[in-house]
């Protein structure tokens, strides 16, 4: 079973626990491991779920996005319960009024922008782990974009009184060092 195949069968469980609720995931529903739009690897408020309204879908499908940053998979179905809440009542909801209602009474609690699963929705996602087989992912953490090099700013010195500064390497060689506001000639202390 891959990754989406798991989570699929993860959806499918829980829409039992919806309909004990006299509510109904909607039928077309797709769900995957994928980053998030905005904030999967932010520091605060990182994003680790996503849900997409039919509307933006070709085949007017409801998308699900859960992020490969988690691996846990109680972590991950309970994001996915999160995500099924806002296909459910409808993203325009947010995370007030029917959100909130529908969350509470299917067991996520916190804050609604980050929910946790509450005790007794961790026990059904445990059982419904179990049934499941491991989650088959490895995480992934950190970004694979290489780490951009900001400007290097080179260290120029004045000569007599020991005035520093720094400047970019075009400036100096553009324009050449400045003159150091005692009057002594500044040169670059850096190795080029």
């Amino acid at each position: 079973m891959n990754r989406e195949a798991w989570l699929t069968e993860c959806m499918r469980h829980l829409c039992h626990n919806f309909a004990m609720l006299g509510r109904s995931v909607p039928e077309r529903v797709r769900v995957s491991c994928s980053w998030p739009s905005k904030g999967a690897l932010a520091t605060k408020k990182r994003r680790i779920g996503e849900a997409w309204s039919s509307k933006c879908s070709a085949d007017d499908t409801f998308e699900i996005f859960i992020s490969p940053a988690l691996r846990d998979p109680i972590e991950v179905a309970a994001t996915l319960v999160h995500e099924l809440v806002h296909c459910v009542v409808g993203l325009e909801c947010k995370h007030r009024g029917a959100f909130r209602a529908l969350a509470l009474d299917i067991g996520p609690e916190g804050k609604m922008t980050a929910t946790n699963a509450g005790e007794e929705l961790t026990e059904r996602l445990q059982q419904i782990a179990s049934a499941l087989g491991p989650y088959p992912h490895a995480e992934l953490t950190g970004s694979n974009a290489p780490k951009k090099q900001g400007t290097r700013m080179l260290k120029v010195e004045c000569q007599d009184c020991g005035c520093i500064v720094r400047m970019t390497r075009k400036w100096l060689e553009d324009v050449g060092p400045p003159t150091c506001a005692c009057g002594g000639e500044m040169a670059c202390a850096d190795a080029k």
